[in-house]
């Protein structure tokens, strides 16, 4: 089992630049793909990406690619979600995860953040 904690979210307008921060707790941390996903009110939490443990292999949604970054340093325990262009329909509740694998389903992850507020004002 690992801790994570989210950080970095806030208000920004649209086209701005946020990065998000994922803290894992645990010596293990290396052994877990990280993914983030999003949440609006009312509807079903969404794949937003994910990186290997590695780090060498990313996935993306089809919503965010070319604009968001994924990358890890597994030396500080950390992950990160670099948005760039950032749009108001990108506002939403940003959750880490951790598993034994990238998967689009949040029902494959046993570790999760607290989340953090993104809101993209238009």
């Amino acid at each position: 089992q690992v801790q994570l904690a989210e950080s970095g979210g806030g208000l920004v307008q649209a086209g701005g630049s946020l990065r998000l921060s994922c803290a894992a707790s645990g010596r293990t941390f290396s052994t877990y793909a990280v993914a983030w996903f999003r949440q609006v009110a009312g509807k079903e939490r969404e794949f937003v990406g994910g990186i290997s443990r590695s780090g060498d292999s990313t996935g993306y949604a089809d919503s965010v690619k070319g604009r968001f970054t994924i990358s890890r340093d597994n030396a500080k325990n950390t992950v990160y979600l670099q948005m760039n262009s950032l749009k108001p329909e990108d506002t939403a509740v940003y959750y880490c995860a951790a598993g034994p694998r990238v998967v689009t389903g949040q029902y494959g992850y046993d570790d999760w953040g607290q989340g953090t507020q993104v809101t993209v004002s238009s």
